[in-house]
């Protein structure tokens, strides 16, 4: 196995046993493409003590240090619990783009952006909408998520693959993410593909 090693990021840490099956699946899939997978659950992180405030501080502390050894990041950018990709999985990958490191991404939902947006402002809680969303545009890039999180994979010379999966496997399938190592393992001149 090479040292080139991939962030794994997306919502997955939600899932039950904080996304362990799917992580352990894609470090296998990483693997056979000769590259090492590195999950934001990996090692320990000793919480117990901790409020739940400080556990939220050192979490993201750990999974910076996670981000900081890799060479690139592959997210996870189907939408969770709204319009849009996972916040958290959004820093990452900005965060990887500022430290010039290659940002991949996939997503399991196939719509466009704007379409899920509009979608959601014609058809969402009045009241939401009128606190939060009163009088905003909607945006229009022909893009499958915020026009930043899209750019960070076209500047990184990727593009952002949207898979279509079977309902209920958005978040658990691997083949968005077989996809975008298909893609970096030809950047980085891996013949398993």
């Amino acid at each position: 196995m090479s040292n080139y090693k991939i962030y794994l990021a997306g919502p997955e840490v939600f899932l039950p046993e904080f996304g362990k099956p799917v992580f352990d699946a894609k470090k296998a899939l990483c693997a056979e493409f000769d590259f090492e997978g590195v999950s934001p659950m990996d090692g320990e992180l000793d919480l117990g003590r901790l409020s739940a405030f400080s556990q939220g501080i050192a979490i993201y502390r750990g999974n910076l240090d996670h981000m900081k050894r890799c060479d690139a990041v592959i997210a996870n950018m189907t939408p969770f619990r709204g319009v849009s990709m996972d916040p958290g999985t959004a820093f990452e990958m900005g965060f990887m783009a500022a430290t010039g490191k290659p940002v991949l991404g996939y997503t399991h939902v196939t719509s466009p952006f704007h379409q899920r947006s509009s979608g959601y402002y014609e058809h969402g809680r009045a009241d939401l909408l009128e606190m939060y969303s009163a009088g905003t545009s909607v945006e229009r890039f022909d893009m499958p998520d915020n026009l930043m999180m899209v750019s960070a994979v076209h500047e990184s010379g990727f593009r952002v693959h949207q898979v279509d999966v079977q309902a209920g496997t958005e978040l658990t399938s691997l083949e968005g993410f077989r996809t975008c190592l298909i893609d970096l393992s030809a950047l980085c001149g891996n013949r398993r593909v």
